[in-house]
């Protein structure tokens, strides 16, 4: 039987959501129900090294804006189990140009994203001697300059999506050498250091 691949639900992101997004522990709370899929309270305290009381109350503030729900086809009881609403979301920064304190969550949220990115290629690199020949000629960390306007900066960020997005489509791969592979997209104008 071949595997069928639902189309990632995307929201895309409000003010309110920007703003209760824009906290550490919601984003890993988020992140890890996106990536692992549904957990309890409990379950996601343990793996992210915090407690059930606070990830209980922000696991609920992420609730409130639509971004997690309760899974109503797990749990008992007392034992509430949640999931991620949306596979993807974004937002565009202009359209919080007016509200200040949206645009400091922006900010926060984008600074957030550049410090996974570098975190996660850190703990690669750390470990790399320790895989095989295949993943580490097939692992990747690369960059270029190109001089392009606003329209086709645009242009090659769509497409790269696009590219990203066909994989995430297809089937995964089952082979026994398969595994999770973080993909960062990230292309914006440079900006000299100021001396």
């Amino acid at each position: 039987m071949a595997h069928e691949k639902s189309a990632p639900r995307t929201v895309h992101l409000d003010a309110g959501q920007v703003r209760t997004l824009a906290h550490p522990l919601r984003m890993r709370l988020l992140g890890t129900l996106r990536v692992d899929g549904p957990a309890t309270a409990t379950s996601l305290a343990e793996k992210l090294g915090t407690n059930t009381g606070a990830t209980s109350y922000h696991l609920r503030q992420l609730a409130e804006v639509g971004l997690v729900t309760e899974d109503p086809d797990r749990g008992t009881g007392r034992q509430r189990w949640w999931r991620a609403e949306h596979d993807i979301s974004n937002f565009e920064p202009s359209e919080f140009d007016d509200d200040p304190d949206t645009r400091a969550a922006v900010r926060w949220i984008e600074a957030n994203h550049i410090r996974l990115w570098a975190e996660q290629a850190e703990r690669w690199m750390a470990s790399a001697d320790e895989h095989s020949r295949e993943w580490r000629d097939a692992a990747a960390l690369s960059d270029m300059v190109l001089t392009l306007d606003p329209g086709r900066l645009r242009a090659l960020n769509d497409e790269l999506w696009r590219v990203v997005m066909r994989y995430h489509e297809e089937p995964p791969s089952d082979g026994p050498d398969a595994r999770q592979v973080h993909v960062f997209l990230a292309a914006f104008p440079r900006v000299e250091e100021k001396p």
